[in-house]
């Protein structure tokens, strides 16, 4: 089991692949370079749905191309916009919701989420779940927006009624060089 909570990346992929069903509509708040994307759309199958969004177009197109290689894309919608507009396109409930704040790997390291816009695009986010459906966040605090963005998103998630959301914090506490923290926030039954 330990070659599965070394690093948050490897944390989220086991939660996509234990969530995420043929069917189910999910939500890349981040596209980036496309490897989310694509492995949800795997997971969705034909009768699934994906919506990937990112406001850089070389990362709508990174994605657009991983996805086209592979044969998928007519399962996703890409959207090149920001994730806090999600409700301008999506208006049917979704099963999962990931985000993975920060820049884009091998991408203009000043181009980064932001806090006001991260939180807006959680609370929309939060309105579309489906009951026990899971928002899935990381945050990186290696560079001063990340670190803003991470206290913004953990004050924000710290405040949802635990009647209506269970939010679980994952975090490194023994790793060096500012390890990324995961944050995962299933929707209760009401």
């Amino acid at each position: 089991m330990y070659k599965y909570v070394n690093n948050v990346i490897s944390i989220t992929r086991e939660i996509m692949l234990e969530k995420v069903k043929i069917g189910n509509v999910v939500v890349d708040a981040t596209a980036g370079n496309g490897h989310d994307t694509l492995l949800l759309a795997k997971l969705v199958g034909q009768e699934g749905k994906v919506y990937g969004f990112d406001i850089q177009e070389s990362a709508i197109k990174n994605t657009n191309q991983k996805l086209i290689e592979n044969k998928l894309a007519e399962r996703v919608y890409l959207i090149q916009d920001s994730h806090e507009n999600i409700d301008k396109y999506i208006d049917e409930r979704t099963d999962l919701v990931i985000f993975n704040l920060g820049y884009l790997p091998g991408g203009n390291h000043s181009i980064v989420t932001k806090a006001k816009s991260t939180t807006i695009a959680i609370e929309k986010s939060l309105n579309l779940l489906k009951e026990n459906g899971l928002l899935v966040i990381t945050t990186y605090v290696g560079h001063e927006e990340g670190k803003t963005e991470e206290k913004y998103v953990k004050e924000y998630l710290s405040n949802l009624d635990q009647k209506e959301f269970n939010v679980l914090k994952f975090e490194f506490i023994n790793q060096i060089n500012n390890p990324p923290i995961l944050y995962c926030v299933e929707k209760n039954k009401l």
